[in-house]
């Protein structure tokens, strides 16, 4: 690993950027949605149906949901019978979830806490991996897509959905505006937590563009790795198969 890593626009040590963006999801678990509204215009909801329908969940399928601790993907799947096991390295996080389940009457869930870079389970545990909006805050990407690999049996699938590049030039410069300027703004009058929502917004411009995640994915070991943009770009579905 290199000796510094993003944290938004700074340059920090690993442990220092795992310690700040744990402190960022601890500040915002409890206005989750909202930080998710006020960052995509309440069109995160729609993109989490689309990239569900994409994972296709399967009756018995045993399915990592990774940085899922809210249970918003989780939610999604279990409604078609499959095994969810949602895992989270925010235990902030992951009790909102299981407080949202419950109000739900959503049974069944496995819910723990892990580190997306050393996960506690066996090789070969599940069917399918799954990450929306997470990835761009782990610390050493590259090696938690290693671990997805590893945790994933023969035949199973990897899929990501990530804020990222938008190519379509008009757009881009209003989402840019958007992003930099009112985003943080939304985030102190409906959160006060400026600070938050600004990291949030400086890690989707240190993410890596589309063809260089997908490249990573290929490099962790899965194959037929494929990229989904959205409205342009601005998010975007990854995946790929292990073999």
């Amino acid at each position: 690993m290199n000796d510094t890593v993003s944290f938004g626009y700074e340059d920090v040590a690993p442990d220092e950027k795992t310690r700040r963006v744990g402190d960022v999801f601890a500040n915002v678990a409890a206005r989750y949605d909202l930080m998710n509204d006020a960052m995509s215009g309440g069109m995160h909801r729609l993109w989490k149906d689309r990239f569900v329908a994409r994972v296709k969940p399967q009756r018995d399928d045993a399915i990592l949901d990774m940085a899922g601790g809210t249970g918003d993907i989780a939610f999604r799947m279990a409604k078609a019978g499959a095994a969810i096991t949602v895992a989270d390295i925010n235990p902030a996080m992951l009790g909102v979830g299981m407080e949202r389940a419950a109000k739900r009457g959503i049974d069944g869930l496995v819910w723990s806490e892990q580190n997306a870079e050393t996960l506690d389970f066996a090789d070969h545990s599940f069917d399918a991996y799954t990450i929306a909006f997470g990835i761009r805050n782990v610390t050493d990407i590259p090696k938690a897509l290693r671990e997805a690999h590893r945790v994933l049996r023969r035949g199973g699938r990897f899929f990501c959905l990530e804020f990222s590049t938008v190519t379509w030039p008009g757009f881009a410069d209003v989402y840019d505006q958007y992003s930099h300027r009112l985003v943080p703004k939304l985030g102190k009058l409906l959160a006060n937590d400026e600070d938050s929502y600004r990291y949030l917004i400086e890690s989707i411009r240190r993410f890596p563009d589309m063809p260089t995640f997908e490249r990573m994915i290929a490099d962790a070991g899965f194959i037929r790795t494929r990229v989904e943009p959205i409205m342009g770009g601005l998010v975007a579905i990854h995946s790929g198969w292990k073999i």
